[in-house]
């Protein structure tokens, strides 16, 4: 995150807070192989993208929480699961346990209603996207905050 010392924090945009190396996850990946990818990516959500890059919807640690909470995930050892790849046909995909319609941003969007929106939708994340919907980077919660704690520290401008 590139956040500029000459600006004051609540004219910091989306583009000073966003990360912009992302981890996008195709809709029709099933959810283990999901798992996987933000488990060794150390996050709790991503872009889910369909195949001509365009975010259709987000995918995080809280859709498999809401997965398992409704019993259809079928449950299994890991060695089944891992023996039989991520092609088996009774493990729902990305897009099956998704949430729909992401909060999507333009990179010029003020903090101030990024931090609005989030609220608003009660999201930990916004999709940064191009006009082509297609993303180009993510805010976090915890972007924000750390802008915050910048910003009170010196580090920023206030």
């Amino acid at each position: 995150m590139a956040t500029p010392t000459t600006k004051r924090l609540l004219e910091w945009t989306a583009r000073d807070l966003m990360t912009r190396h992302l981890l996008m996850v195709p809709q029709e990946m099933q959810i283990q192989g999901a798992a996987r990818m933000l488990s060794r990516a150390q996050v709790t959500g991503a872009p889910v993208v369909d195949e001509q890059g365009k975010c259709v919807g987000v995918v995080s640690a809280t859709d498999f929480l809401h997965l398992v909470e409704q019993d259809e995930l079928p449950l299994r050892h890991r060695e089944e699961i891992e023996a039989e790849g991520d092609a088996n046909p009774q493990i729902p995909t990305v897009r099956e346990v998704m949430t729909r319609d992401p909060v999507m941003v333009e990179e010029r969007t003020p903090i101030a209603r990024l931090a609005k929106m989030m609220l608003d939708a009660r999201i930990h994340r916004a999709i940064v996207a191009d006009a082509q919907q297609r993303p180009v980077g993510i805010v976090t919660t915890t972007d924000i905050l750390a802008a915050l704690s910048r910003a009170d520290s010196g580090d920023g401008a206030a």
